[in-house]
């Protein structure tokens, strides 16, 4: 159901709510034209995250982005927020929309979720694009070690009990002084305003739970992530955009799916690509999902038993 913001919003999209598998999603919407487009965020963020790729997409597209659940203003009670509940939240979402195959769109940790949602229900994603993404299993576990010049934060996020204790009344502080400053390439791109829409919903009491059940299940879920990509397999075309990162998404992605793989690192970026650099992150979705409708539409003029190998392997076309 349509519902009115709890926070920031824009003028072009709308705000819902709705319950499904044991919990409360909130997503926003945009475009009513062209093929659908799922936006998945990362950390530290939410559906704002998008705030200025959404208008341009929406010009030729239907453009959901959803809060993930613990995070924003989707729910955050008492429950499972690791990957594999996350991802049947968005398999149960574009259900409910009625909107699949999607082009669906992953950042950051938000990688394992959506990776999963593409090989467990291949009928619900038309493309895949992953930005600034690394896989479990993949060598993003790596990104743990500190003694190896990892991050200290995936470590601490992960540890029990710890984020609620040391986070809570200080999201502040986290957020505007440590995790978006040090990797962000673009300093004036994220406002004061931005970072007040992630605190508000950050700071919220159990604000951290969506965080800490990803960041959990990415140290433990990588023999399962491999497993899955080696059984069922990523079969939709994929689109990978590194930028802070370099080439590691491009690299992760290459090992992982099944598919062709398209790669742009957009320079002098950070990691936060979709506050930092809005016009290219859309420029280079819309010119990836343009290609892979063309194939689509193509496909549904042939017989389904070949449309399913030209779409799923659009080398072949």
């Amino acid at each position: 159901m349509q519902v009115a913001p709890k926070g920031s919003t824009l003028p072009e999209i709308t705000h819902h709510e709705v319950e499904l598998n044991g919990t409360r999603l909130h997503y926003v919407s945009a475009g009513n034209q062209g093929s659908p487009v799922l936006l998945v965020h990362g950390f530290p963020e939410t559906w704002w995250t998008f705030r200025e790729v959404i208008p341009l997409l929406a010009a030729s597209h239907r453009v959901f982005a959803v809060d993930l659940r613990g995070f924003g203003d989707s729910d955050n009670e008492p429950g499972d927020y690791d990957s594999k509940t996350s991802a049947e939240d968005l398999h149960l979402l574009i259900t409910h929309l009625d909107v699949g195959p999607v082009h669906l769109t992953g950042q950051d940790v938000s990688g394992a979720t959506v990776f999963r949602l593409a090989t467990t229900q291949p009928e619900d994603v038309l493309s895949f694009t992953a930005i600034e993404m690394g896989l479990p299993g993949f060598g993003l576990e790596m990104l743990a070690d500190v003694t190896h010049g990892g991050a200290w934060h995936i470590g601490f996020l992960a540890a029990p009990g710890i984020p609620e204790m040391l986070l809570a009344g200080r999201e502040r502080e986290f957020l505007g002084k440590y995790a978006f400053p040090s990797m962000n390439a673009n300093p004036g791109k994220i406002t004061d305003g931005d970072v007040n829409e992630f605190v508000r919903t950050y700071s919220r009491p159990d604000g951290w739970r969506g965080t800490i059940g990803l960041y959990q299940s990415m140290l433990k879920e990588g023999p399962e992530i491999k497993a899955l990509a080696e059984t069922l397999g990523l079969m939709a075309p994929v689109l990978a955009v590194g930028a802070g990162g370099g080439p590691f998404t491009s690299g992760t992605m290459s090992r992982a799916a099944a598919s062709e793989v398209r790669s742009v690192i957009l320079e002098g970026v950070g990691h936060y690509v979709a506050m930092e650099a809005p016009d290219k992150l859309a420029n280079a979705i819309l010119g990836f999902i343009k290609s892979v409708d063309a194939i689509y539409l193509a496909d549904r003029r042939t017989p389904p038993q070949e449309a399913s190998t030209t779409l799923r392997n659009p080398k072949r076309a």
